[in-house]
């Protein structure tokens, strides 16, 4: 079965709860994660600027076990592909670098004006929003997302979640439709879809 490689955009790792569960399917071998020391620093930066009750200390923790967690996540020499890039806007011309250099089939974000299709096709790269890309994973192996979503919801413990709890929140991370094929795929004891809030 085909692995794909994927580079997060600091936007997918900044939210705790979407963090955890794009690392759990990295770490499920779903697929090949990858993300560099420069998107650790801007979603780490971001968290740190609107979270006051949370420390440096903590988000370094929490990045030392992404590391740790999810086999050859790294991205590192990439930096010289920089100054050729061009995108609508030059502070993401790190991102796209890292996925050259690794080779990435794609690079989730939620900004995917910041990354123009045209822009990426010459390096055989594709922008996808994260609700589309759990949705071709679903498509593509929804037993491993499945078991990896319920590994990541039985974690939660403070408080603890129901699946409709669970699945709710990803609606309210901007996940509606992959949400919604979860409830159909994974859990099974639902009786309505969710609806964008």
């Amino acid at each position: 079965m085909t692995i794909f490689t994927v580079v997060y955009d600091a936007n997918i790792l900044y939210s705790a709860p979407l963090r955890d569960l794009f690392v759990q399917l990295a770490a499920s071998k779903i697929l090949e994660a990858r993300w560099t020391e420069e998107i650790h620093s801007e979603w780490m930066r971001n968290v740190l600027l609107n979270r006051s009750d949370l420390k440096s200390e903590q988000l370094a923790r929490t990045k030392n076990l992404m590391n740790e967690n999810v086999e050859n996540c790294l991205v590192q020499g990439y930096e010289r592909i920089i100054p050729e890039l061009e995108l609508p806007d030059p502070g993401d011309r790190h991102v796209l670098a890292a996925a050259i250099h690794c080779r990435a089939d794609f690079i989730v974000t939620f900004n995917l004006r910041d990354f123009p299709a045209e822009n990426l096709r010459q390096y055989n790269i594709e922008p996808l929003h994260p609700d589309e890309f759990i949705l071709r994973l679903l498509n593509f192996n929804f037993e491993g997302v499945c078991k990896a979503i319920e590994k990541q919801r039985i974690r939660l413990k403070n408080p603890p979640k129901t699946h409709d709890e669970y699945l709710q929140g990803l609606v309210a991370l901007g996940l509606l439709l992959s949400a919604n094929r979860m409830k159909e795929l994974c859990f099974e004891n639902s009786d309505r879809p969710f609806q964008s809030t």
